[in-house]
């Protein structure tokens, strides 16, 4: 009878001894479930802070017609105005060479017949100027119309003058507007002279309508009357 008890307890005790066993791997168990869900949890919201941060990045403006620091000059915005895009406008005239440049720009179509030798077969310099690096101060069309009929047409058919005033608008080497003012050696082999600042630059006489503009090979400068280099 004894034995028999004592059997009976040990079976109890350690019944209950895997019952608290069992007990205790559930526990830890949750414990290790509720670890790995708040762990989802935080990753899943650190997902959403950086997806929400990424959304929240300003766009860049696709439109930077008028983003060049550089540009200076009272007409600039009326022509970017009248030029918003294609070969004649700012980032048109940036893609090519400047005697091919200017031929696209409608402010520059005289001066591009003088250098391409549609007005005088014999000055034909559109191989130099988009040959190397320049500065060109362009005359606008309305700079040669001021030029008396009679004396553009002379102009025309002495090739030699012809010559030695276009080249006078050129200067070797890129200019910035911070670097232009004053005197120059010119490609003609006279000095030209640059005054003033931002709008009120004079080119000997010759006024800014606008500067800065680049194009592949060379920096223009936009004036709205034609130089004459000294005799």
């Amino acid at each position: 009878m004894k034995t028999l008890l004592r059997t009976r307890t040990a079976t109890i005790l350690s019944a209950g001894a895997i019952g608290l066993l069992a007990l205790s791997g559930c526990s830890g168990m949750g414990s290790d479930s509720g670890g790995e869900e708040s762990g989802s949890d935080s990753d899943s919201s650190e997902s959403q802070s950086a997806d929400s941060g990424e959304s929240e990045m300003p766009e860049e403006s696709g439109d930077s017609s008028m983003d060049d620091s550089d540009l200076v000059g009272s007409g600039c915005a009326a022509y970017a105005e009248e030029n918003p895009d294609g070969g004649g406008s700012v980032e048109g005239m940036a893609q090519d060479p400047v005697a091919t440049a200017a031929s696209n720009n409608p402010m520059l179509t005289t001066l591009t017949k003088a250098v391409s030798g549609e007005l005088n077969p014999d000055v034909d310099l559109v191989d130099t100027l988009n040959g190397d690096e320049f500065t060109v101060i362009a005359p606008v069309d309305d700079a040669f119309a001021d030029v008396p009929k009679d004396d553009l047409d002379a102009l025309a058919k002495d090739s030699d003058m012809l010559t030695k005033v276009l080249t006078y608008h050129v200067i070797p080497g890129q200019l910035s507007p911070d670097e232009i003012t004053g005197e120059h050696e010119t490609v003609e082999g006279s000095k030209v002279k640059i005054s003033g600042d931002g709008e009120d630059m004079k080119f000997d006489d010759a006024g800014l309508v606008c500067g800065g503009v680049k194009t592949a090979n060379a920096t223009v400068y936009m004036v709205d009357g034609v130089m004459m280099p000294e005799k």
